[in-house]
């Protein structure tokens, strides 16, 4: 373990640890080393493979932002769902930010929609803050296409949090639902069903989004308000 810390430390770049810490206000800065994205995923790449892999899987909880990182690229190229799922939900519980919770998109879910489904469900229960914004987050990126169906909307207009960032993911999946979805998805803002700080928000980033036809927009900014 003290290996892979080491590893990361070499890739240290300081003005990037400030630039990314101001970006999450609720992570401890002392706790971020500064690594890059891209030196992260290599440096996964390298471990995947080693002995020690497993070790770091299951030394949790970690002690710094990128050791997370690290652990969610790891798992998000895990083959077998079944061992995803396991390592995925006994790391959830430990991702205390918004980026590490975003930046877990295992391979394998995209063959497992019916039993990735059910997990969602458990998901979007939780207590946790980032299980239920990464339960939306998986909810949004698999199926608000072709495995679309309307009750997946319902799903999440009923989860109710004063939580920040569960309530931002929902104002997402929302957004994202109108450009992909508009007919089922506009009576949710016509009808004001979303609470009026997501509803707000929601409209904001569906006007904002390059995806929404100008009459589209034209449409939401009237149900702003």
């Amino acid at each position: 373990m003290e290996e892979i810390t080491s590893q990361l430390f070499s890739h240290q770049d300081k003005k990037y640890k400030s630039f990314s810490s101001k970006l999450m206000p609720n992570v401890n800065p002392e706790t971020v080393i500064g690594v890059r994205i891209p030196d992260i995923r290599r440096l996964a790449k390298i471990i995947k493979s080693k002995p020690y892999c497993d070790i770091f899987l299951n030394e949790l909880p970690h002690s710094y932002f990128e050791e997370n990182h690290l652990h969610s690229f790891l798992i998000c190229d895990i083959s077998d769902f079944d061992t995803c799922i396991n390592r995925l939900n006994r790391f959830l519980p430990f991702v205390d930010n918004w980026a590490t919770c975003d930046s877990i998109k295992p391979k394998c879910f995209k063959k497992n929609k019916e039993k990735l489904l059910k997990e969602i469900d458990g998901w979007i229960s939780s207590n946790h803050t980032y299980t239920v914004r990464f339960g939306i987050l998986m909810l949004m990126t698999h199926f608000l296409d072709g495995d679309f169906t309307a009750g997946y909307l319902q799903k999440v207009a009923n989860i109710k949090s004063n939580e920040y960032y569960i309530n931002m993911m929902i104002a997402w999946f929302f957004a994202t639902a109108l450009a992909k979805q508009w007919e089922s998805t506009l009576p949710y803002i016509e009808n004001r069903i979303l609470s009026p700080w997501v509803h707000k928000k929601t409209v904001q980033k569906a006007i904002e989004s390059f995806r929404i036809t100008d009459m589209q927009k034209n449409v939401l900014r009237k149900l702003k308000q």
